[in-house]
């Protein structure tokens, strides 16, 4: 894109906050208009793309929140933003990237963007903030919205208790999370003869299961969990307690769990 992207840190510090006070990092994708770049969209699926930054949006709520709500532990929030627009200097299908950290990326279609750009915030993350828990918020993969439509999020995690705090967090506040497995057998579907990773694993399906398990590999060993939005973050009707357009989900039951954390 001719507009550079950029990393937008914010943080939380209670009052009182120590060393110890245990540290949440929230990682938002942010891609602010996504074309698709050279493998373009088709004009219908380019309408809503606006809405591909909800995670950012999602992040900086709840980063706004925290200190009126008197959240008791450390929160950063990482907003990763970019755009994928199309130009001379565009990534292509078939490239190799070197992401944050040094881990090499085969390119295997310029639509999976997101999780690109939600890697360097998360292994910068993992490198450089040591949290207890690291959680992202994504509108990831259409195929999360095709598993779920748009009621629930499938919700992805390395530990068990913190999946089960953030679906209990959730049903206090009917936004319904889904429990979904980082299957390993599809790991090998990631694997690449000319880089440390594949982008995508064509012809497998699972498509939202093989996403959060390439953003697994750049968070290290910690307590993780993975919020797929592509369904949930936005409406197309106006109902219950929702307008029509961007949802916010995931805002509310981010700030009930970061209040409950002892």
């Amino acid at each position: 894109s001719a507009t550079p992207p950029r990393l937008v840190r914010l943080d939380h510090e209670p009052q009182g906050a120590t060393e110890t006070t245990p540290r949440v990092v929230l990682v938002g994708k942010s891609i602010t208009f996504d074309s698709g770049g050279l493998q373009v969209k088709p004009a219908d699926g380019m309408l809503a793309m606006k809405t591909d930054m909800s995670g950012s949006a999602v992040v900086l709520a709840v980063m706004a929140a925290c200190r009126e709500l008197e959240v008791p532990v450390r929160v950063t929030g990482l907003l990763a933003l970019a755009e994928n627009a199309v130009g001379g200097a565009s990534y292509r299908p078939g490239d190799v990237v070197t992401q944050f950290g040094g881990t090499t990326v085969e390119i295997g279609n310029t639509d999976a963007e997101g999780r690109i750009v939600m890697a360097d915030a998360l292994a910068y993350a993992d490198a450089h903030l040591d949290p207890d828990y690291l959680l992202d918020v994504a509108t990831l993969t259409g195929a999360a919205r095709i598993a779920l439509a748009r009621v629930m999020a499938p919700v992805f995690a390395t530990d068990q208790g913190l999946c089960e705090a953030l679906v209990d967090a959730g049903r206090t506040t009917g936004e319904t999370l889904w429990p979904m497995p980082l299957a390993d057998t599809y790991r090998r579907a990631l694997d690449s003869d000319v880089a440390d990773l594949a982008h995508i694993a064509p012809g497998v399906g699972g498509g939202a299961v093989t996403a959060a398990l390439f953003l697994r590999e750049f968070v290290g060993e910690r307590r993780w969990a993975h919020l797929d939005i592509a369904g949930t973050g936005r409406s197309d009707v106006d109902a219950g307690i929702l307008a029509k357009g961007g949802t916010g989900f995931g805002t509310r039951l981010l700030l009930r769990w970061l209040e409950e954390i002892t």
